[in-house]
C-alpha cells in the first residue's frame, strides 16, 4: 500500500490510499477546482479514484465530497449519520455503513470504520488492511478511547493528528468558546495526547508515522519535535502532512 495527502489542516483535508490497483480518497475538504489541482500534484486524475470515504461532515473534510462524487460518479462510503448530514449527495452514489463495521473495498482491502469522539453527527476514522500491512488514519477526535486503542493496535503505519500544543492554544488569540471546543473530549488531539497514543501503539512492526491536521496558530515544529523525539529512533519514517503541500507518496506496505 501507499499513502499520500493532498492537504491536512483546518483549511481542508484529503488523504489518498493506493492498494492493489485501487485508489481511495479519504475526505475532500476542497472545492472541485482546488481538489483537482491538488490531486494532480500527486499524479492522480479524479477519474482514477475507485471510491471516496468520508470521516465526518465538517466542511474541512466533506465540503468538496458531493461536487467531486457527482462530477466523476464515484461511490462515497460514509456512516449513516454522516450521510444524513450530507443531504445533497446523490443516493445512488452513497454507500452507508454502520459505525464500527468492517467492509471490503476493491479485491482485497479490508476497512475498519472506527467510531471516535468528535463533535460531529456520526464520526468515524479508518484502518486499512491488506496482507500484512495495516494503515491507520486517525484525525479529528478529542480523546483516545479504549475502543480506539483496540482497533488501531497492530498498525504498521499511522497517519495521526497532532493538532495543537495545549499551552499555545490556551495563550493564543482564539475566542474562548473555540479554545474550549478544540481542547474538549470532542475536539482535537494535542501533541501530548497524540504522543501518548503513539507510545501505547508502538511495536516493532510500526515503522512509519505521519503527523497531520496540525494547527497553524496553535502548534509549531519545536513543540512537535519535543513531543515525538522519544519515538523517532524506532521509526524508519516520521514526517508531516501540511496544509499547503500535503504529503508526497509514501510506501507503507
Amino acid at each position: 500500500m501507499r499513502i499520500a495527502s493532498i492537504g491536512s489542516g483546518s483549511g481542508g483535508n484529503g488523504t489518498l490510499i493506493a492498494a492493489a490497483g485501487a485508489l481511495f480518497l479519504i475526505d475532500c475538504g476542497f472545492g472541485l477546482k482546488e481538489a483537482r489541482a491538488r490531486l494532480a500534484r500527486r499524479g492522480v486524475a479524479p477519474e482514477r479514484l475507485s471510491a471516496i470515504l468520508v470521516t465526518h461532515e465538517h466542511g474541512d473534510h466533506a465540503g468538496g465530497v458531493t461536487a467531486l462524487a457527482h462530477r466523476f460518479e464515484k461511490p462515497v462510503h460514509l456512516s449513516h449519520g454522516t450521510l444524513r448530514a450530507l443531504p445533497r449527495l446523490d443516493a445512488s452514489l452513497a454507500r452507508p455503513f454502520d459505525s464500527g463495521a468492517t467492509f471490503c473495498l476493491g479485491d482485497d482491502v479490508q476497512v475498519d470504520a472506527v467510531p471516535v469522539p468528535h463533535d460531529a453527527r456520526d464520526p468515524t476514522q479508518f484502518v486499512f488492511r491488506r496482507g500484512g500491512a495495516q494503515v491507520g488514519i486517525l484525525t479529528d477526535l478529542g480523546a483516545i478511547t479504549d475502543h480506539v486503542r483496540e482497533r488501531y493496535r497492530g498498525c504498521t503505519a499511522l497517519f495521526l493528528e497532532a493538532n495543537h500544543d495545549r499551552g499555545m492554544l490556551l495563550r493564543g488569540g482564539d475566542p474562548p468558546h473555540l479554545k474550549r471546543r478544540i481542547a474538549s473530549g470532542l475536539g482535537h488531539l494535542s501533541n501530548e495526547q497524540a504522543a501518548g497514543f503513539l507510545g501505547e501503539m508502538l511495536h516493532d512492526g510500526l515503522r512509519q508515522v505521519v503527523v497531520g491536521h496540525v494547527s497553524a496558530r496553535n502548534n509549531s515544529p519545536t513543540h512537535l519535535d519535543a513531543a515525538f523525539a522519544p519515538f523517532r529512533p524506532r521509526l524508519s519514517t516520521f514526517c508531516l502532512a501540511s496544509q499547503h503541500d500535503g504529503l508526497d507518496w509514501l510506501d507503507v506496505g
